[in-house]
């Protein structure tokens, strides 16, 4: 809500736009996600001194508090103190964990090197932790089965991806030596590195992307940038030392030397 309670400001921060060939069960999904209330949120305390403000209970580091009008409540005056806490680790649990608890909150821990909060995991009713653990139970062999079947097909992917790519660094890059051309493929492409190889550019084997991963190679196997991090120099001025290294060993790679060689080598007419 708006200070001067603005109707068509509000009206327009409340308004929420779709693509129009959305399916209608994806419409309804969107409209149920976008209506439905947000989680509670219940704080694993990281401090050590802290009250609640209603009873006065001592709140240590490691307990759980609920924060209401900008105070602190321990569990029992927040009513919440008959949940059981289900760690995270377990994403099928959790979810129908989730699914048949009547009340549940999510807890949170602020990480002091991160400066966010990271989720720790749920509170749910004990009943519910029950009944997901049974159906967890019931159809484990499944689900594992599943997981192996994915297993098999997310390493076909990838060594798909890495010849893919390994053709595309020696096409763009002739005289690049074929066990380095596999080196760096294997390497920017590595599944949840979140390197150039697994970006979209990079499976679509955009020239670009696929320079920047040769770059990256030559960088450390081919120049002492390695050693001039560990010698304390920042790392945009390591870079700016090496950039003539590294474009002498791309001008090489970018020469098919064998074609070259040929070429010299042929009989002139």
């Amino acid at each position: 809500m708006t200070d001067n309670r603005d109707l068509e400001r509000e009206k327009f921060y409340h308004t929420h736009y779709a693509p129009p060939d959305l399916s209608a069960r994806k419409t309804q999904h969107l409209a149920e996600k976008l209506t439905k209330p947000p989680d509670l949120v219940v704080f694993e305390k990281v401090s050590e001194e802290g009250n609640c403000s209603e009873c006065g209970a001592e709140l240590l580091r490691g307990n759980f508090l609920f924060v209401e009008k900008g105070q602190p409540l321990c569990l029992a005056c927040a009513d919440l103190d008959h949940l059981v806490f289900l760690p995270t680790g377990d994403m099928a649990l959790s979810r129908r964990a989730r699914k048949h608890s009547p009340l549940l909150a999510v807890v949170v821990r602020f990480s002091r090197t991160r400066k966010r909060y990271e989720r720790q995991g749920l509170l749910v009713t004990h009943v519910a932790l029950v009944k997901a653990e049974e159906e967890c139970a019931a159809d484990a062999p499944e689900r594992a089965a599943r997981r192996a079947q994915a297993a098999v097909h997310r390493e076909t992917e990838d060594v798909r991806l890495v010849l893919s790519v390994t053709q595309a660094i020696v096409e763009q890059f002739p005289s690049c030596p074929p066990g380095q051309a596999r080196a760096i493929a294997e390497h920017t492409t590595l599944r949840g590195s979140g390197r150039v190889g697994r970006s979209a550019a990079g499976r679509a084997l955009d020239r670009h992307a696929v320079e920047l991963a040769v770059i990256a190679h030559i960088r450390h196997e081919h120049t002492n940038y390695d050693e001039l991090l560990m010698k304390g120099i920042e790392r945009l001025d390591a870079r700016g030392l090496v950039r003539e290294q590294i474009e002498q060993v791309l001008a090489g790679w970018e020469t098919d030397e064998r074609r070259t060689q040929c070429a010299h080598d042929a009989p002139v007419h």
